[in-house]
């Protein structure tokens, strides 16, 4: 195997910056050799970093460029034709998430990547995020005894680098393929399969308070797991000022866990040493730190033939579930999530 993964940018706009965070800090292997935007600022602020070089289209880059692998960066729309044309180019392949906007243009992925002999991987950060990481080590040594419940709060205002520009793609449906639950919450999602497993069914609202944004901006559910432990998840888009709030608070019969948030990092353990709260040592970093993991897996996968963290596949139990919130919210009605 080749010592050296050369990899191409496929969109290079806010959220490149945080894989090349990850890059430089996990997979010291793997040289980026392609900046491909069609915004030929966002292509040359890649390029001026790493050297790569510029392409204006996929098609010019997959003709011209050098590279063994992608890391498509690309609004949802995109991820069907962009993965497949690179899978069938002979590349290696780690799609951000969500895999598509729709089962169906995931099942169309799944199988050229299945007549590929490439590695293909959805992006899941969280997946590899510290705190969550930590929250798995304590649930598995019984820190709160048997989990009673979980509480998911996902309210973030809307930061600048994701919505840049008088029109950002995540304000249109047909670009997005939904709103903050397809989107920012599939990040909480994972994390709770991670600790609880499968969800079965959920009962979900949503609502509309952010009226730049097509689809939905605000969204709660209940969740019911396959191991018959219940939650909440609870989602807001705006631009307004919010108070703190853990992104978990999981509660069992000897103590609580509060994991992270908007504004605090860290793991939080109320148990009866310490019923005030302690928080877990540990290098609470910044949300970037979760894309170390990331990239390390994506290069040692390429690499050594190490097998994924989690595979693809994995990935379309948080697009279930941002699917089922939807029917959900028009049938009024328990829906299930693996149909």
């Amino acid at each position: 195997m080749s010592e050296v993964l050369k990899l191409a940018y496929i969109g290079c706009g806010a959220i490149a910056s945080h894989h090349l965070y990850g890059l430089k800090a996990g997979a010291p292997r793997t040289t980026i050799t392609a900046a491909v935007d069609t915004d030929p600022v966002h292509a040359a602020t890649i390029a001026d970093e790493t050297g790569a070089r510029v392409f204006l289209s996929l098609d010019e880059a997959l003709e011209n460029g050098d590279f063994d692998a992608v890391d498509i960066m690309t609004p949802h729309h995109l991820h069907e034709p962009m993965a497949i044309a690179c899978l069938e180019a002979g590349k290696h392949v780690l799609l951000e998430k969500p895999m598509a906007p729709t089962l169906d243009a995931c099942d169309r992925i799944l199988a050229a990547a299945a007549a590929s002999d490439k590695v293909f991987m959805v992006g899941e950060n969280s997946q590899y995020w510290p705190e969550v990481l930590a929250t798995d080590q304590l649930l598995k040594d019984g820190a709160i005894g048997d989990v009673i419940s979980v509480i998911t709060n996902f309210y973030v205002f809307a930061d600048d680098e994701s919505f840049t520009g008088e029109h950002p793609w995540r304000f249109e449906n047909a670009l997005a393929g939904g709103g903050i639950v397809i989107d920012g919450g599939a990040h909480l999602i994972r994390p709770l399969r991670m600790w609880f497993g499968e969800i079965e069914t959920v009962i979900g609202v949503v609502d509309h308070p952010w009226k730049k944004m097509e689809d939905e901006s605000l969204g709660h559910a209940l969740l019911q797991f396959e191991s018959g432990k219940i939650g909440t998840f609870s989602c807001l888009m705006f631009d307004t000022v919010l108070g703190p709030s853990p992104f978990w608070r999981i509660t069992g019969t000897t103590g609580e866990i509060h994991v992270a948030g908007a504004y605090q990092n860290g793991v939080l353990l109320f148990d009866e040493q310490h019923p005030e709260g302690r928080m877990l040592d540990g290098e609470w970093d910044d949300y970037s730190a979760s894309f170390i993991g990331e990239m390390a897996d994506f290069e040692q996968a390429v690499l050594d033939g190490k097998p994924l963290a989690a595979g693809p596949e994995v990935s379309l139990g948080e697009l279930r579930t941002a699917l089922a919130i939807y029917r959900s919210a028009k049938t009024r009605q328990w829906e299930k999530v693996w149909e």
